[in-house]
């Protein structure tokens, strides 16, 4: 099923890029995330059984051409790339499942976030890549980070149905504010130390928040209102352990 699906990706990027319509409702990623996730957990056992839509939207989303792509507004170009970035994220654990982490997959020498398994604009590029040489500079967006689901625990929820033009703004919000106010274990600030402990996802995308509020905390602040702006970070450790429902 995998060989069938390459060679048919193949075929797509070779053929004339008109004969394709994109669809901007995302009908066929929506019925895989409202089947298979539940609380940001993923049933990554059932997609691989049947893994028909999830290969079809990677097919599609593959023979977008750039010039159709440059056509779009820009919350349709967002939302096509955020949900891309997950829809293989979610293809790369099911062609190695069963697997404890995404970490796992790669080897010592390729991480997975390095292997090129995404199809656009007529080229394979690494996950990787599609953050931070396209997402992050093309839309200067912090919120995206909690909207791209790396397929960890660690990682924010991944939603029950596929990002939309018309409501992204709304949808990130929405992201944004679960992961802060949802799960203290990564995220939550103490007023007698004055100390807020936040997920290593602060850390590692440090000048995303800053370029956007002038420091983490005052990103914070706009979704935590207790917190105070001089507090001291503390970083949470992560759980690379996969998101998969049990």
């Amino acid at each position: 099923m995998r060989h069938f699906i390459s060679l048919l990706l193949f075929a797509l990027l070779l053929l004339p890029w008109q004969a394709f319509s994109f669809d901007h409702d995302y009908h066929l990623l929506n019925d895989l995330l409202s089947s298979h996730v539940q609380n940001g957990l993923v049933d990554y056992k059932s997609i691989k059984a049947d893994p028909k839509n999830l290969d079809m939207f990677v097919v599609q989303a593959g023979a977008v051409s750039h010039n159709e792509f440059d056509t779009w507004t820009q919350q349709q170009q967002l939302a096509f790339l955020i949900n891309l970035y997950n829809a293989v994220t979610i293809q790369l654990i099911i062609n190695e499942y069963p697997v404890a982490s995404i970490r796992k997959i790669g080897g010592l020498l390729k991480s997975p976030w390095k292997l090129k398994v995404v199809p656009l604009f007529r080229e394979m590029i690494t996950l990787d890549h599609l953050e931070h040489n396209i997402i992050r500079p093309w839309y200067n967006e912090p919120r995206i980070h909690f909207a791209l689901v790396c397929a960890a625990k660690g990682c924010p929820i991944l939603r029950s149905n596929a990002y939309l033009p018309d409501i992204l703004k709304e949808q990130l919000e929405d992201q944004t504010r679960q992961f802060l106010q949802s799960n203290p274990q990564k995220n939550n600030y103490d007023p007698n130390t004055e100390t807020l402990y936040l997920s290593p996802i602060f850390k590692w995308y440090a000048e995303d928040f800053e370029a956007a509020s002038g420091s983490i905390q005052q990103f914070v602040k706009n979704y935590m209102p207790q917190v105070d702006i001089e507090a001291k970070i503390r970083y949470t450790d992560y759980d690379w352990s996969l998101n998969e429902q049990e």
